[in-house]
C-alpha cells in the first residue's frame, strides 16, 4: 500500500509540474527505479503513465492549436514516426547499457531544461521551412521515444525557428505532438511487455489529478520558482546517476 501511495504521489507531483513548468518525468522516472522497476522498463512505464495527462492537456489546449492544418498533420506524422523509432531503439538497449547511457541522457536533458527559456525565445533572420522543421521534429521525437527528458523545450525552440510567435499556440502544438510521440512509443512498449501496468496505473491516476489541480492554480504559481526546484532536483539526480554508473 505504501508503494502505491508513493507512486500516486509521484504522479500527482509529475502531472502538476508538467502543467506549470514541465519536467515531471524527472520525478516519476527515479520513483519507479526506487520501487525496483528495471531502468528500461521504468523509462517505458514513465512514458505510458504520463500519457493520459498529456491527453487531458491536449483537450484543454484544443482551442489554441495552430489553424494551419497542413503543418499540424505533417508534424504529427513526423512525431509518431520518431516516437516509434526511439522506442524501438530503447527496446534494443539492455538494462546494463541503458544504465551507462542514462547519466549522459540526464545531463543532456538537464542542460536543455536549464537553457529552455533562451532556446525557446531565440530568433533567426530566416525561418525553417515546414520540411526542415518536420525533419528536426523527427529527430526530437526519436529522442523523445527513447528517453524524452527536455523534449518539450526542444520542440518550443524548433517552433520558434519555424516562425511561430504565439506562446499558447506553441504550447498547444507541443502538447499534441507529445501525445503522438509517446502514443507511438507506448504501442511498441506495450507490445514488448515493457510497461509495468501495476506500477503505471497509480502514477497515471496521480498525474491526471495533479495536472487538473495545477491547471486550476497555474496562474497563481510562479513557473520560474517551480522550474528552479525542478532544475535543482534534475542536476542532483544527474550527479547521482553519474556516481552510481561510473564511480561505484
Amino acid at each position: 500500500m505504501l508503494v502505491v501511495l508513493l507512486l500516486f504521489a509521484a504522479g500527482v507531483a509529475g502531472g502538476a509540474i508538467n502543467a506549470v513548468a514541465g519536467g515531471g518525468s524527472f520525478l516519476v522516472f527515479p520513483s519507479l527505479l526506487v520501487v525496483g522497476v528495471p531502468p528500461v522498463a521504468a523509462n517505458a512505464t514513465t512514458a505510458a503513465a504520463l500519457w493520459p495527462a498529456g491527453i487531458a492537456s491536449t483537450i484543454a489546449y484544443r482551442k489554441d492549436l495552430p489553424t494551419e492544418r497542413r503543418s499540424l498533420v505533417v508534424l504529427c506524422i513526423a512525431s509518431a514516426i520518431g516516437g516509434a523509432l526511439g522506442a524501438l531503439l530503447l527496446l534494443r538497449t539492455s538494462d546494463e547499457t541503458f544504465t551507462k547511457i542514462l547519466p549522459l541522457l540526464m545531463l543532456a536533458a538537464s542542460a536543455v531544461f536549464t537553457a529552455g527559456p533562451r532556446l525557446s525565445q531565440r530568433r533567426k533572420a530566416g525561418h525553417l521551412s515546414l520540411a526542415a522543421g518536420a525533419f528536426v521534429q523527427l529527430l526530437i521525437s526519436s529522442y523523445g521515444g527513447y528517453f524524452g527528458g527536455g523534449m518539450g523545450i526542444l520542440m518550443l525552440a524548433t517552433f520558434t525557428l519555424m516562425g511561430m510567435t504565439q506562446l499558447h499556440s506553441m504550447n498547444g502544438l507541443k502538447t499534441v505532438l507529445g501525445v503522438f510521440i509517446n502514443g507511438a512509443a507506448n504501442v511498441a512498449f506495450f507490445a514488448a511487455h515493457k510497461v509495468v501496468v501495476a506500477v503505471a496505473l497509480p502514477v497515471a491516476i496521480g498525474s491526471i489529478v495533479g495536472g487538473f489541480g495545477a491547471a486550476a492554480v497555474a496562474r497563481k504559481v510562479d513557473p520560474k520558482k517551480v522550474r528552479l526546484l525542478v532544475l535543482i532536483f534534475a542536476w542532483a539526480l544527474t550527479a547521482w546517476f553519474f556516481v552510481n554508473a561510473y564511480v561505484r
